[in-house]
């Protein structure tokens, strides 16, 4: 008896192997995903040091920038550059000197201006509260948020991420009592808003009503991530102010790395993602010492933010390096460059799966201060050499090639009026039209698989 109740458990476990081995014959297995970045901001420094472009006055928005925001709602609008159905936001007090708290935390769809597409707005969560405390020189990702939609549809159903693809995300949170130093991206080039201070929580509205003051900065954030196939590429655009988009139009997501992520989407459809790691007067090799104490304009030094800001984005895979041109006209040596170059190189194939595409300098003679001289050329050059024949790179973008007036040894005339602000430009900024040209001479297939 006991041998026949054996065997009949066999005979049920091999039915049951059967019937399991059917359905996973006929369900397709989920296909494997991971968490890519799909927007950044470098964090820059404590509001108000830094580089910000057609800035509106912030007095009334924020009257004592060491006190920071007080008891007030940010909208920030931000451009992923891929979309799907679950995301996850970063906030940053990086450069606070004091904790943080937030809370009426929301991401949702922006329709117009501060306004959000009906029916969009999901409540963000932090180890699943709904309000999180972040202590000075630290940042913390979210949980997970469902894709933020329009809504039933008129067939009942919600509408898929393909629909939103393009669009821009409003990201909504409020401040609890007063920051302190606020730390921020100062260029981004973009509008986004903010209540009165001693307003309270708005986050949770669909309007803009009670978002009167606008701002070209971001705020307290400094990432978004999407859940994406596993074979998606995350490509870093790497920088200082002609990556951060100085001179290109306001709210047109018409920077280089703009740019070539539209020529890589029309490539390879959702499989990549650009991000922007570009701060307006960064430097290689200094400051050597940056803190909320010591800032500087143009942020840390690129050898002390590379690691955080690049080699700790989700899901890399490739980054385009332009940097240089700030040092030059600091006074650096092209040798002193050069070396620092080399060693963020060298952190990229530490990582051993990253490729490095290393972009020439654009030119700047002519342009004002230490930078326009002919020796400060000559420098340029010097760095510029390197970067083409080296062989460090798994490829070159030769910018200063797509950019350069032979015959002056300027920006191309069509590349110098301000898309920004409007003017005759700097000689140091390409415009609309210069990024276009720079995002256009990047070889694709340096990034196929």
């Amino acid at each position: 008896m006991k041998l026949f109740s054996t065997f009949l458990c066999f005979l049920c476990l091999l039915f049951l192997c059967i019937l399991c081995g059917e359905a996973s014959a006929q369900s397709p297995r989920t296909p494997a995903e991971k968490w890519v970045a799909s927007w950044a901001a470098s964090a820059h420094g404590p509001y108000p040091v830094g580089n910000a472009v057609a800035q509106p006055e912030l007095k009334f928005a924020f009257p004592a920038p060491a006190a920071g925001a007080s008891n007030q709602t940010f909208r920030l609008i931000v451009r992923p550059d891929l979309w799907g159905d679950r995301w996850r936001i970063r906030l940053t007090n990086l450069y606070g000197t004091q904790p943080v708290t937030f809370d009426e935390i929301y991401i949702g769809v922006q329709a117009t201006a501060g306004n959000l597409v009906a029916g969009s707005n999901r409540p963000v969560r932090f180890s699943g509260k709904p309000s999180v405390t972040i202590p000075p020189g630290e940042f913390i990702f979210s949980d997970p948020v469902t894709e933020p939609d329009g809504g039933p549809g008129g067939d009942g159903q919600r509408p898929g991420s393909e629909v939103f693809a393009g669009r821009k995300l409003a990201v909504s949170f409020h401040v609890v009592g007063e920051s302190g130093p606020m730390t921020w991206h100062a260029k981004a080039l973009q509008t986004s808003y903010i209540t009165p201070p001693g307003s309270g929580a708005h986050g949770m509205e669909e309007t803009d009503a009670s978002f009167p003051f606008t701002t070209t900065s971001w705020y307290f954030m400094d990432a978004v991530d999407v859940r994406a196939s596993a074979g998606t590429q995350v490509i870093c655009a790497f920088g200082d102010s002609i990556t951060d988009g100085t001179a290109s139009t306001i709210n047109g997501d018409d920077r280089w790395p703009d740019v070539l992520s539209r020529r890589l989407h029309a490539a390879h459809g959702s499989r990549v993602s650009v991000v922007n790691a570009g701060i307006g007067g960064n430097r290689i090799l200094t400051p050597a010492i940056y803190t909320p104490a010591q800032p500087f304009s143009g942020g840390p030094a690129a050898l002390q933010r590379f690691d955080r800001d690049v080699l700790g984005l989700s899901g890399l895979t490739g980054v385009v390096f332009l940097e240089g041109v700030n040092d030059i006209s600091s006074g650096s040596t092209a040798e002193a460059i050069i070396a620092g170059i080399r060693e963020i190189v060298s952190r990229v194939r530490a990582r051993g799966h990253i490729k490095i595409v290393g972009a020439t300098v654009t030119p700047a003679f002519k342009s004002n201060g230490p930078g326009g001289t002919p020796e400060a050329a000559d420098r340029r050059r010097a760095v510029n050499n390197f970067v083409r024949t080296s062989g460090l790179f798994d490829a070159v973008a030769d910018f200063e090639a797509a950019t350069l007036d032979p015959g002056t040894g300027s920006l191309k005339a069509e590349f110098q009026p301000n898309s920004s602000v409007g003017g005759p430009g700097d000689l140091l900024h390409p415009n609309r039209a210069g990024y276009q040209a720079m995002g256009n001479s990047i070889d694709l297939r340096t990034f196929a698989k």
